[in-house]
């Protein structure tokens, strides 16, 4: 289906489960909403969509590509933003499922784009968000990345990241200009840990090849620009998770630790081994990270509309603790 934003741009989102509102409990029951990366598309989640339905047939979803991502259209001049992103998730749950709670999860800019999502939406965050998920992101910072270079090679990895991204903003034709090789190889050595799948590294580098220039090179100065820990206050109410690599290059633990700085409450899983690309590299355990959330989100939703229809306390929820899988 596709989603005709505001500005008239055209978003192409996938879902399912949403129809089956005549089902006992589904009014009640979380949808899961996915954000993807810089660079990528909704395909980013497609091993974790698997095991979602795998696990939980009536599983209710929501994914779609990003403006400039995918086959969505461009970012138009000036709409390359983690702002505009925001607006554009606020305008996909309006319209794919204008009611109801919802269980965020967004990977890389995707959890940006959430944090900006709580600023500039507050009330949709209030009144509808039971849960959220951090994967693989980062509050702010990102200026700084050093993509795991040591000294002068890290500053001078910064400085070329921006110098790339000024010249994907005056490049005119419609594809990057790089090849599946190129492309695999990488995305085999920036965003992957040990020993990923092939079909893992060829999905991420058809993803990367299919994204829009300018809209890439936009979006790569707005994520140097982005710095929103205090958003993540907005979310402290519900229950959370932060996932990340242990051999992260672009959102390394340390972004992952300053998140869940500002959610104590929240759970913090790092994958051993495994680098950016954990909705791939570790799928499973992404998966049972989200399951738990939207179990942990349900109950926490249940038992509130329980203590106001008797009148009663929901009570204080339970504290939740740090985990690191295997």
């Amino acid at each position: 289906m596709q989603v005709i934003t505001s500005d008239g741009t055209r978003l192409h989102a996938e879902t399912r489960g949403l129809g089956s509102t005549d089902e006992p409990g589904a009014e009640t029951r979380p949808t899961i909403v996915l954000v993807h990366g810089w660079t990528q598309d909704l395909r980013t989640w497609d091993r974790v969509v698997a095991g979602l339905v795998r696990r939980s047939p009536s599983t209710r979803l929501v994914r779609f590509d990003l403006r400039g991502h995918g086959v969505s259209d461009p970012a138009a001049p000036g709409t390359a933003t983690i702002e505009q992103l925001a607006d554009d998730l606020a305008e996909v749950i309006a319209q794919t499922v204008p009611s109801g709670p919802l269980v965020l999860a967004g990977h890389s800019m995707g959890g940006m784009t959430m944090m900006a999502l709580a600023d500039r939406h507050p009330d949709l965050v209030r009144t509808r968000v039971v849960g959220a998920a951090f994967v693989a992101t980062s509050s702010g910072n990102m200026d700084r990345v050093t993509l795991g270079l040591p000294g002068a090679l890290g500053r001078g990895a910064a400085r070329l990241e921006r110098r790339l991204a000024t010249m994907l903003l005056a490049y005119r034709r419609e594809r990057l200009p790089v090849g599946g090789p190129p492309a695999r190889l990488g995305a085999r050595l920036m965003v992957f840990g040990k020993k990923p799948h092939p079909g893992d590294v060829a999905c991420v580098a058809d993803q990367l090849r299919k994204a829009h220039p300018r809209s890439v090179g936009g979006f790569q100065n707005a994520i140097a620009l982005h710095n929103r820990p205090t958003a993540l206050a907005a979310l402290r109410t519900v229950p959370t998770v932060v996932l990340v690599g242990e051999a992260d290059r672009l959102t390394p633990v340390k972004h992952a630790e300053a998140i869940a700085k500002e959610l104590p409450d929240a759970r913090m899983w790092i994958f051993p081994g495994a680098g950016h690309m954990i909705t791939q590299e570790r799928h499973a355990g992404v998966t049972d990270a989200i399951v738990d959330l939207v179990a942990e989100a349900t109950e926490a939703t249940e038992a509130t509309e329980t203590a106001a229809a008797t009148g009663g306390s929901a009570g204080e929820s339970p504290r939740r603790s740090h985990a690191t899988p295997a």
